[in-house]
């Protein structure tokens, strides 16, 4: 039985504690919730409709539940499930950066945890992969390998899920750039295979004079800041591609005429975690050599003030809180 208390990472505002948009207080919303949203965990306890889990059984839980069955489910669309929950998120479920994490709709939302991979990576498939894959995958998986060969695709951001949109396109295309301010995140995009691009150093320019002036055939935008998405838009050829998964919380404003005269195709919002997983999956083991240094850095609960002003200062990719059997992500 679980116990009636436990110990749990509690956002309080602005800068005490929490993922990096309530941190930075760019969303206004209530405290003194627990928060986290990326998952692995034991089985302790089941509801009387679980049918396919048992106590003991590793999982990972994927940051919004999914019932399988509604509309958006049986599309592959998991991320607008209508019975959809999302860890982390007030008036909706506590988070998972705590001892104990309630999770509904067990049966279709959480995984049994794949032997595929070694466990320390197993947070990974929670939020930051499928996310990474989505980005990726959802404008170039379908393409015709011998179009794919030719194209050039830029990743803007090379945090975690950046690093992991760089490491999908790399299994889809053969030329990806990478753009970030910040020398040791380009350093890490470099070494899992892309080419690093300092965003101080016209990174437009440089794009249209490797393409004979046209503009990247595919980009991903994983910042969620306006200024990154306008970049992605100046960067992008006429009828190339545009993936956001960033979460803005600001207005965009977008030229009328420019998305005209470009024809771009754009896609926004949340990854449809449990749709993807699978396919995302495979491209973690595949690439699992390459990323592991994203789950290098485990800290304790108490120590979580701490690992969030570090991964607000850009000084770690990726915190991993290690408690009582669960392993929770800090992105």
């Amino acid at each position: 039985m679980a116990t009636k208390t436990m110990r749990a990472v509690v956002f309080k505002g602005p800068h005490q504690g929490t993922d990096l948009h309530w941190y930075h207080g760019r969303l206004d919303l209530t405290s003194e919730f627990v928060i986290g949203h990326e998952v692995v965990g034991m089985v302790e306890e089941m509801g009387s409709n679980v049918n396919k889990l048992q106590i003991g059984d590793k999982v990972v839980v994927p940051f919004c539940t999914a019932c399988s069955s509604c509309f958006y489910c049986r599309l592959g669309e998991s991320g607008r499930c209508t019975k959809g929950l999302m860890l982390g998120l007030p008036g909706q479920l506590e988070g998972g950066q705590a001892e104990f994490v309630r999770v509904p709709l067990a049966d279709t939302s959480v995984v049994k945890a794949p032997d595929t991979i070694p466990e320390q990576m197993l947070v990974l498939m929670a939020d930051i992969m499928p996310t990474g894959y989505f980005a990726a995958s959802r404008f170039l998986k379908d393409l015709p390998l011998s179009r794919r060969n030719g194209m050039t695709a830029v990743v803007i951001g090379c945090g975690p899920v950046g690093i992991c949109a760089i490491a999908t396109a790399l299994t889809l295309v053969k030329c990806v750039y990478a753009i970030d301010s910040v020398s040791d995140r380009l350093a890490e995009a470099a070494k899992v295979g892309a080419i690093p691009l300092n965003l101080n150093d016209n990174p437009i320019e440089k794009i249209r004079s490797v393409t004979e002036g046209r503009g990247a055939d595919a980009v991903m935008e994983v910042v969620g800041r306006t200024d990154a998405f306008m970049l992605g838009l100046e960067l992008v050829r006429p009828y190339g591609t545009l993936s956001s998964v960033g979460v803005h919380t600001e207005t965009l404003s977008l030229p009328g005429l420019t998305l005209y005269g470009k024809g771009v195709r754009m896609g926004f919002g949340r990854c449809p975690v449990r749709s993807v997983f699978d396919d995302a999956l495979s491209v973690l083991v595949e690439q699992q050599d390459k990323l592991a240094f994203l789950c290098s850095v485990k800290m304790s609960l108490e120590d979580a003030a701490q690992a969030y002003e570090d991964f607000a200062a850009r000084k770690v990719h990726k915190v991993v809180f290690d408690v009582a059997g669960l392993t929770n992500g800090n992105t």
